[in-house]
This record gives C-alpha cells, structure tokens and sequence, in this order.
C-alpha cells in the first residue's frame, strides 16, 4: 500500500513548522545537548581538587554535580555517557570516583557508590588499581587520549596509584606546533591541553627515573605551560568541552598550579556552563552545526526572510585567521560559535552546503565558498580522504580519513565547482581522489561504510552503518560520482546495504535488525529518496522499502513520537551524545526528499 500523499505533506508541514519555531532570536539554531555524567563527574573533581589547592569555595557546583550523578545512575549501578546510554566502564568508573574525591560524599551517598562498586566489580573484575587500571587500558588501546586523562582523575581521587598512570610526553609540546605531525604524538590532535597539563600532573606526583628526561622536562614546564595557556580560548573551555576543560583543570590544581591563570579560567568555564539542575553537557552546543543541518533540511521551505539573517551569522563563523590551537588555515568552520570552536571537515562542509541553499550568491558568499573550498581541499590526506581537523597527524581514529566526512566534502565542492572557476581543475583531480578512497573503505558484505563521529550503542563495535553509509550514498549518487568508473555500482550496493539494515516493520537502526531510531530512519530514506534503478525488479523492491520507511516515520511524526532524540552521537574519544534537534531536523530532510 503506498503512502498518502496528503498524510505525507501533513506529518512534513508539523515538523517543518516545529523545526521552525526552534529558531533563537538571531534566527538561527542553538539546539540542546543532553546532559553528560561524564562531563558532571569531571566537573565535580575538577573544582574539588580548586578548592582543596585554594581558599575558593565550590561546594554548591560539587554538591548539585554529586546530587545529579546520584539521581541520574542506570538501574545497574553503572552510568552511560548521556542518561539514555548503556553504562559503560570509562563513565562508571569516573563517577565512582568523583564521589571519592569530595570528603564524606561516600558515605553521604553510600548506597549509590555501592552499587557504582558492583558494577565495576563485574564489569572489570573489581575497584582495586591493579584490576581498574588495566581495564581501562584495555578499553582504548594504544590511543591513550582517554585512558590516561581517566586515570589521572582517579589519581587524584585517591583511587589509583600514580604509577598505573603512564606518563605523557609533554615536554614535546616545547616544540614548533607545525611539528606535531611529524613526532607523532600519543594523542590525538585535539588533545593537546591535556598532553601538557596530565603529563605536567603525572610528574608532578612521580618523575620519571630516567635523570635525562627528568631535566628535559623540568626545563620545558614553563614553556609547555605558556602554550597551554597560549591555545586557552577567551572562555576558558578548550573545544568548548567540559570532560576536557575538567581534565586540564584538575591536573593543573593537583599538581600545585591551581592559581595558575588557565586553571583559573576553566573554573569560570565550569561555573559558567552548568545546568541549574547540576549538571554539565559534553559541550557548550553545535549551533553551527545545527544551524547548517536545519537550512540544508529545509531547503526551498526555509522562509525568504530568514535567510539573509542566517547567512550572515554563517558567514561570521568562518575563521578568517591561522587557529591557534590546530594551526588550521582560514577558511573553515567549526561547529560552535563560542571560543572553543575549531574548523573541521564536517562542519566545514555542511556551511558550505547551507550558504549555498541559502542562494543570494554576493561576492562575499563566494569569496567565503572559495577559501572554504580551499581549506577542505588542503587537508585532504594522501589516501584521497578527508580527516577531521589536521592533514596526516596520526593514524589514532579520530585524525583518520573518513568516508562519511570525504562524502561530505564531496557534496560540498560539487556544490560549488561551477561557482569557482579557479578551483575546478584542484576540486576534478581532489573529487577523483576522494571517490577511489570511498571505494576501498567499504566494509566487508553487505555492511556499507563505517561513520566516525556518529554511533550506535546497540552495535557490534558501536558502528552505526545506517549513518555512514547513508551519508556516503548522499555523495555516490551525485552524477559527477556516478560518471567515475564504478560509480553506478557503489550506489547500488549502498543502496543494497541500507534495504539489507531495514527492519521489518520499515524502520532503521544502526544496522541490521538493531533497535529502530526516528534519526536512522530519516538518514536512510534521505539517502534513498533520490535513488533510481535501471532494473524494474530492483526499483519496485526501492520504491517499496522507501513507501514502507516513510509509512514508519509519518507514524511517529503523527503520534508525536518523532521528537524524542536517540544517543547516536560520538563526541571526542567516543563519548555518547544526544541532540535535541537531530530527529527533528532528520525528519524534515527526508519527508522534503520523499514528497
């Protein structure tokens, strides 16, 4: 039975006008984050170890922080990243020992650090630091941007000896910056306030017993220090993270620096992004990034006098200067307006998309499309794809190529290809590249593409197939990538590999047979709307998955379901996330491309 037209129109007018009236008063998109036990724990250690160093009083944030935590633990004792996430070791055992690290807290909240121990008992084998120590190694691998950030928390809480707590080489960051590639860091690119300020902490509480190494990084304790404070934002919340600014902030206070200026701004950032109900999300928001997900959503629906307000704003994001902390050229977008931000090849993309939804094309919003054009096209890596803020830093995930961030990238520059005369020849032999890197990052079968930024909990491995591959399908039906060499049998087997994830009542999850999201329904009817096959067999069996997808959503969209947000979100080191506009936004994507 095929879907009613009207019904379809009726459940896209109700979320295109709820989408709407999310707006701010600039017109744009803030969007809302869901509350983060991880961030709340850190938070909470954070200004104890303040207030412990100094005369400062934080017993109201520690307080309501402990109370959130306490009121907000899963039925098993545990705790996920967002309050809908399975609990996991890395939060559990940071919440359990927050509640060690404020005086009397265990036993005021005795039954709730009971039940935290339980579960950490049978999840790691037990709380000792010879059992949860290498637990949480074993958790992360060889990337040590979040094991080691999370042992020094428990370090500091007492609840781990310093020496399961591996040093980290922080008097690398004495060096030039444009270094940092080339040395090979043991985090992450983003990590670099906690490499100095964790690694200054670890030896502050046990040197090495190498004497040279112990000189070499006596010497460079000021310089590191003066970068940290250099790569502060304005705020003071690094990547506008509260897990991040935490860490760097609890280590500069437990290692005799707690009046140090950068620590003294990150309690201000703390104090500054609480909720009133005591607790911190993983960020401060993705404004921009929700701005530019809802204009390109809306498409021709979005009203003609909101668009010059919103073209503006976006046009004020783009960072016009080298970025102090990634060194990242002018010309891209972060996913934040506030301080914190940097430019990355996801928000990037998505600006770049919207500006050009937005039409109205004036010399200044193609001048903006040009040099972001350009710095996507810089920080492609050797292998054809695009990484996420820095070219060739390290093989770690998180500064890898990634075919859902080149897919993106690809949208983007054919966007604009016609617009920019000068970069045709750059954006024909870039775009080349970028197809060859999607084609040899299929995953095996029928699983389709691996996302980065983007998860399910539910998954083998927590990938979220659906998400990857519908956005990498976006790209492969584009007709520049279908008149490449194989590139109408990508598209196929994309598309084979989101019918083979449908379940059977029509919806998505993250992959086959997986619990169904309002958010993994809508990417993957997005994705296949603009689908067509040669073969009648195969485009009767599309039409029918699409009509039963569709029947699925309209459903929710009538019975008001469609609203509720699911925890799909990865944010730095695989920390889950909501976003209060993602289903709302994802839904009006995919009914505008279905009607």
């Amino acid at each position: 039975m095929n879907l009613d037209p009207a019904r379809l129109e009726a459940a896209l007018n109700t979320a295109r006008q709820a989408l709407l009236a999310e707006r701010n008063a600039d017109g744009n998109w803030t969007g809302e984050l869901s509350s983060s036990a991880l961030a709340t724990a850190t938070a909470v250690v954070a200004l104890q170890q303040v207030q412990t160093h100094t005369d400062a009083d934080h017993s109201l944030y520690i307080r309501g922080g402990l109370n959130w935590l306490a009121a907000n633990a899963n039925p098993d004792g545990g705790w996920g990243d967002s309050t809908k996430s399975k609990s996991n070791i890395s939060t559990t055992t940071l919440c359990w020992a927050a509640f060690h690290a404020v005086p009397n807290a265990p036993e005021k909240y005795s039954t709730t650090v009971a039940a935290a121990k339980d579960w950490l008992t049978n999840a790691a084998g037990g709380t000792s630091p010879e059992t949860l120590a290498p637990a949480i190694i074993r958790r992360y691998g060889k990337d040590r941007t979040f094991s080691i950030p999370i042992l020094t928390h428990c370090a500091l809480a007492g609840k781990i000896d310093w020496g399961d707590v591996r040093p980290l080489p922080f008097e690398l960051a004495a060096l030039p910056q444009s270094w940092f590639g080339a040395v090979r860091l043991p985090v992450v690119s983003y990590a670099l306030p906690a490499l100095i300020a964790i690694g200054q902490c670890r030896h502050h509480h046990r040197p090495t017993w190498n004497p040279i190494t112990r000189i070499l990084r006596n010497l460079t304790r000021q310089k590191t220090l003066r970068v940290l404070e250099k790569i502060q934002p304005t705020n003071g919340g690094f990547l506008e993270a509260t897990p991040l600014t935490s860490f760097v902030t609890m280590s500069l206070a437990g290692s005799g620096l707690a009046n140090h200026p950068v620590a003294k701004k990150g309690v201000e950032f703390l104090k500054a992004s609480v909720r009133t109900d005591g607790s911190w999300p993983i960020d401060t928001n993705l404004a921009t990034w929700v701005t530019t997900l809802a204009v390109n959503a809306l498409g021709d629906d979005l009203p003609a006098e909101a668009r010059s307000p919103i073209r503006n704003w976006l046009l004020a994001q783009q960072y016009r200067e080298v970025h102090p902390y990634t060194l990242a050229a002018p010309g891209g977008w972060a996913w934040t307006p506030l301080p914190g931000g940097v430019p990355d090849a996801d928000d990037t993309p998505g600006a770049l998309l919207a500006l050009k939804n937005l039409g109205d094309l004036t010399d200044a919003t193609r001048e903006a499309a040009r040099l972001g054009c350009a710095w996507l096209l810089d920080l492609q890596n050797r292998d054809g794809g695009i990484p996420t803020f820095c070219r060739g830093w390290t093989n770690l995930p998180f500064d890898r190529s990634s075919p859902d961030l080149t897919a993106h990238t690809m949208r983007a520059w054919l966007a604009w290809r016609d617009e920019l005369p000068e970069l045709q020849t750059r954006i024909d032999n870039a775009f080349a590249r970028a197809a060859r890197f999607l084609a040899q990052s299929e995953g095996e079968g029928m699983d389709g593409w691996a996302p980065l930024w983007f998860g399910n909990q539910h998954a083998p491995d927590e990938i979220n197939w659906t998400y990857g591959t519908a956005k990498v399908l976006l790209a492969l039906n584009e007709p520049a990538q279908q008149a490449l060499p194989g590139g109408a049998l990508r598209v196929t087997r994309a598309k084979n590999a989101l019918l083979e994830m449908q379940s059977k009542d029509g919806a998505w999850g993250g992959f086959k047979s997986s619990e169904p999201s309002i958010e993994e329904t809508a990417l993957a009817l997005e994705a296949l709307a603009g689908v067509t096959e040669n073969d009648l067999d195969a485009q009767a069996a599309l039409e029918t998955a699409r009509n039963r997808g569709a029947q699925w959503l309209v459903e929710q969209v009538e019975s008001g379901a469609w609203t509720e947000p699911s925890p799909i979100g990865f944010y730095f080191a695989k920390l889950w996330y909501f976003e209060k506009l993602y289903p709302m936004i994802a839904t009006v994507a995919a009914l505008s491309r279905l009607r």
